[in-house]
């Protein structure tokens, strides 16, 4: 069965720093693209960032050069690193897996996505 949990939000002063972590169950993290997404209240879900099978990137705009994705195959957990955290970053934080293994671009996996964790809150006060 696939699980995906994230972890890692909180609050934090703008200008900060926080560590999302993503653990996938259930199958083989190599084998599929995953991204991270987050939503406001009354907007849609977003993707910001995905990393595909062999650990190539792709960051919507708005969070290039302050957030990098990564992963640890062997602890099949993806981390979504955020640095210079801004009020407009406030939202629900959730990971995914893609249908396939590939990235798109804009912060995306290629296809829609098979998966959705549960999402964690971040919160960037001013």
């Amino acid at each position: 069965q696939v699980r995906l949990v994230e972890s890692g939000g909180g609050s934090v002063q703008a200008g900060g720093s926080l560590r999302l972590s993503c653990f996938a169950s259930g199958y083989t993290l190599d084998d599929y693209c995953m991204g991270w997404f987050r939503q406001t209240p009354g907007n849609e879900r977003e993707g910001i960032a995905a990393i595909d099978g062999p650990g190539q990137t792709t960051y919507k705009d708005s969070v290039k050069e302050r957030f990098t994705i990564s992963k640890d195959n062997e602890r099949n957990t993806v981390y979504l690193d955020m640095k210079m955290l801004k009020p407009d970053d406030t939202a629900i934080y959730f990971c995914a897996r893609g249908r396939g293994r590939w990235r798109g671009t804009g912060g995306l996996c290629y296809g829609d996505s098979s998966a959705w964790g549960q999402g964690t809150q971040v919160t960037v006060s001013s």
